[in-house]
């Protein structure tokens, strides 16, 4: 015997309880196969945000590592630099490279970010598409009857 859960209605065979009804020029297996394919697309697209968030992730963790390495490297330059004016001017050139570095890391996750937004919403989009087409198909359908 199954143990119950907190949620009885998870438990629930939809389609047998739908199929009970029978409603007149109702077609339950076109409902039930859309709202599987409606779960389909949701679960896709999250799949597609997951992976998206994952790579910006993994893309962060290597421009941390990639700073922390030049850090260092910055560090032996400026203090290898002779006169304070020489220090000063490495810096100063070291600052900018770093800057136009970060704007450049900074796009790259913000187009990252927007890829995997545009793939998940074009899943959802399609979805939302084919389900009109579907209601479209069941409603003429239902006027020839």
């Amino acid at each position: 015997m199954a143990k119950p859960t907190a949620y009885p209605f998870f438990e629930m065979d939809v389609s047998k309880v739908l199929a009970e009804f029978k409603l007149p020029g109702v077609d339950v297996d076109a409902i039930l196969a859309s709202q599987r394919k409606n779960i389909e697309a949701v679960t896709a697209a999250n799949q597609l945000a997951i992976e998206g968030m994952q790579a910006v992730v993994r893309r962060q963790a290597e421009i941390l590592r990639t700073t922390l390495e030049q850090t260092g490297s910055i560090l032996t330059e400026v203090l290898g630099a002779g006169s304070a004016e020489d220090k000063a001017a490495k810096q100063a050139e070291l600052v900018k490279g770093a800057f136009e570095n970060a704007l450049s890391n900074m796009k790259e996750l913000a187009e990252l970010v927007a890829k995997s937004n545009t793939e998940a919403a074009n899943v959802i989009s399609k979805r939302v598409s084919d389900g009109l087409d579907e209601l479209k198909t069941a409603l003429g359908k239902a006027a020839k009857k």
